[in-house]
């Protein structure tokens, strides 16, 4: 079976640095759950609670692809009840591209944030 992933390549003096889209996914799905009013990411782009992704599958909502060798992102996006949807987004897209950039040295072309639904806050009992 063939490997059909894509990966960053990094020239180096002794070689090439390969990283694979599926680290990139896990760096910005981890980004994303750190900023304030996101509830979860969504494995589709329609909202749907059953869809929400939970610690383990966190990169289901990030597509990551190379585009003219440029790395674009995307993620679907569910948020809080009563937060500002577009200053999270905003938030989101940050989040993405200095991680993806700290953690990769390469700072994506794109962030897409695909803002699916809203959700009333977990409580502490569903955490």
């Amino acid at each position: 079976m063939a490997d059909t992933k894509e990966y960053l390549v990094q020239a180096q003096e002794n070689g090439s640095i390969l990283i694979s889209e599926d680290v990139i996914a896990s760096v910005a799905a981890l980004a994303v759950r750190e900023v304030e009013g996101v509830y979860g990411l969504s494995s589709t782009a329609s909202f749907d609670l059953a869809n929400i992704i939970g610690k383990k599958n966190l990169r289901k909502g990030i597509r990551v692809a190379f585009i003219n060798d440029e790395l674009a992102i995307s993620c679907n996006l569910v948020v809080k009840m009563g937060e500002a949807v577009l200053t999270v987004a905003k938030n989101v897209q940050e989040a993405i591209a200095n991680e993806v950039a700290s953690i990769t040295g390469t700072r994506p072309a794109r962030v897409n944030v695909n803002v699916c639904g809203v959700a009333l806050p977990r409580t502490a009992a569903e955490k």
